[in-house]
């Protein structure tokens, strides 16, 4: 005789089925509302961001022009100008605050992680490293109002540097040290056992295990000072010609979008559409290239 094979019992077919059922499907009915309020969440933040982005483009684009890039912010009244001082004003700034504020937030990124990840002094220098990176654009541009502006008796492109400069820093510090911290101690270990000094093993070995995650913190650092308005109009404030002058007020981006969309000229609020377009342009792209060279160290 053969035996009949028994049925596989599911969950709603147990012993005690009677009992498990009605929590089994308490648990489906659970996780079936999580996951709808997380994709719902989820559609909710992505509809804002795409009606942002559709808002920009459509007014961003309408007042595109060679005159954007060819002329001068115009007066008030004029219908005839565009935004190459402000443009222009903004590259000088945003790259000598990049330009400052990077090399030094690699070497205090490095002894973090290099040479003092236990000490005291690292454990100091990290948290007032965190407070730097969380705390307003306001306040350090008011820090370097009182500590440059002030004793240079006026705004400056050289105080928006600065400004800038110190809002990198952190956001360096951070990419530095976890980067470094990627590195496997295998290869330190290799290096020093041929008899390379620290600093060596570093610049060869660690730096160019990390060059990618370092290359693209300096641009994620360059894309969060790119739009920054707040230190700008504590520091370099703006004007409508053109120069190059470090020790004078200096045209930007940001101040002149936040002028002209307040101003009562609809010539001045489409100058400040496009304006707003070409940052957010810039920051795409080099957010697309971090992104780039992330996945390029991810795959090595």
């Amino acid at each position: 005789m053969i035996a009949k094979r028994a049925p596989v019992l599911g969950p709603a077919h147990t012993a005690q089925g009677e009992t498990m059922n009605p929590i089994y499907k308490s648990r489906r009915r659970s996780d079936f509302t999580i996951k709808a309020l997380c994709l719902a969440a989820t559609l909710f933040g992505v509809t804002w961001l795409a009606m942002i982005l559709f808002t920009l483009f459509y007014n961003g684009l309408a007042g595109i022009n060679y005159q954007v890039f060819t002329q001068n912010t115009p007066p008030p009244g004029s219908t005839d100008g565009g935004l190459l001082n402000a443009i222009v004003g903004s590259i000088i700034m945003t790259v000598i605050g990049v330009g400052i504020g990077a090399p030094l937030g690699l070497f205090a990124g490095t002894y973090l992680a290099e040479y003092g990840k236990h000490d005291k002094l690292t454990s100091v220098i990290r948290f007032i490293n965190d407070i730097l990176l969380s705390a307003p654009s306001i306040i350090i541009g008011l820090f370097i109002y009182g500590a440059v502006v002030v004793p240079m008796g006026g705004f400056s492109a050289f105080a928006g540097s600065l400004a800038l400069a110190v809002i990198v820093i952190p956001v360096v510090v951070r990419t530095t040290e976890d980067m470094l911290l990627l590195v496997p101690s295998s290869l330190r270990e290799a290096a020093s056992a041929l008899g390379l000094p620290r600093s060596l093993v570093i610049k060869r070995i660690a730096y160019r295990a990390a060059r990618a995650g370092l290359i693209t913190g300096v641009l994620l650092a360059t894309a969060r000072v790119a739009g920054e308005t707040a230190p700008l109009l504590f520091t370099a404030l703006s004007n409508q010609f053109f120069s190059l002058d470090l020790t004078k007020t200096m045209a930007n981006l940001p101040v002149t979008i936040n002028n002209f969309v307040q101003s009562p000229y609809e010539y001045w609020k489409q100058l400040a559409w496009s304006g707003a377009l070409i940052i957010t342009l810039t920051v795409l792209a080099l957010n697309i290239g971090a992104r780039i060279l992330g996945a390029e160290r991810t795959a090595k």
